[in-house]
């Protein structure tokens, strides 16, 4: 469906309506830098048959609306609370992935009536993404070129994309708005939102890619884990940074275990983060 929201269009993909307000939280999934909805289609496809789901694609990607400015993080956080507010959502999961990690925790940080839980997917930090300079040079020169986000989609996975999923994954690269684009690793990458994570007061589960070379358990740990409460930290074997399209099954059991889990154990999850 196509909705009007915050003066742009947005395109959102809907699935399981019949789970809504079925005692179980709606799942709000929020993609990655150059990604749409479109990342989340196996792993929706598995949840909706329990759960009532929903995943935009953010302005200036997938089908939805491109503005010639606001790009900030708090823009797209604004996006996502007016939807949830549009489309009545009382109780919901925020499940964000690399850049929609981010987005994801600046919302998290207002406290919005109804969040439930967090999960964040190779979060993009709340501090500034460390991306080395050469590699932002090329991205921003190279917008738009099939060689390049080729090469680029390689980088994020480990050889474990099927050619249906790759296309896809490449061709999301491609049609992202240049403004949204350009916006975000000039500026969105590099903002800094860590006075306002420590606000959080929900469960937050952060997955790290075992071989992830930029987002690192480490940096993690660092950025999200030591400055959320109730944070815990696990690490997905075997993938790099594209976990819903690299693990897809694997990610599905993950927010299935959280979301079914998560209600009523902030102490353990404490717990778990003083032994680490």
């Amino acid at each position: 469906m196509r909705l009007k929201i915050n003066g742009t269009i947005l395109n959102v993909f809907e699935a399981g309506v019949e789970n809504y307000n079925k005692t179980r939280p709606s799942l709000i999934f929020l993609h990655y830098f150059g990604g749409s909805s479109l990342a989340w289609t196996e792993v929706i496809e598995e949840l909706a048959k329990d759960y009532h789901c929903l995943a935009p694609d953010l302005r200036g990607f997938g089908t939805s609306d491109a503005l010639p400015e606001n790009y900030a993080v708090k823009d797209y956080a604004d996006d996502v609370s007016n939807l949830i507010s549009v489309l009545t959502i009382e109780d919901f999961v925020l499940i964000g992935h690399s850049m929609g990690g981010k987005i994801a925790l600046a919302l998290a940080a207002r406290k919005p009536k109804g969040l439930h839980s967090l999960i964040l997917l190779a979060p993009s930090p709340p501090t500034p993404e460390p991306i080395k300079e050469d590699e932002r040079a090329k991205l921003l020169a190279t917008h738009g070129n099939a060689r390049v986000a080729t090469d680029t989609v390689c980088k994020a996975a480990e050889e474990k994309l099927s050619s249906e999923v790759f296309e896809c994954a490449v061709n999301d690269n491609l049609r992202s708005s240049d403004a949204a684009w350009r916006a975000w690793l000039e500026r969105g990458s590099r903002e800094d939102i860590s006075s306002e994570v420590g606000q959080i007061n929900v469960p937050v589960l952060v997955a790290a890619g075992e071989k992830d070379e930029i987002i690192t358990a480490k940096l993690l740990k660092r950025e999200i884990v030591r400055r959320v409460k109730n944070a815990r930290l696990v690490v997905v074997s075997e993938v790099k940074h594209l976990l819903p399209l690299e693990a897809a099954a694997g990610i599905t059991s993950l927010i299935r275990e959280h979301c079914e889990n998560c209600v009523g154990y902030d102490e353990m999850l404490v717990d778990i983060c003083k032994k680490r």
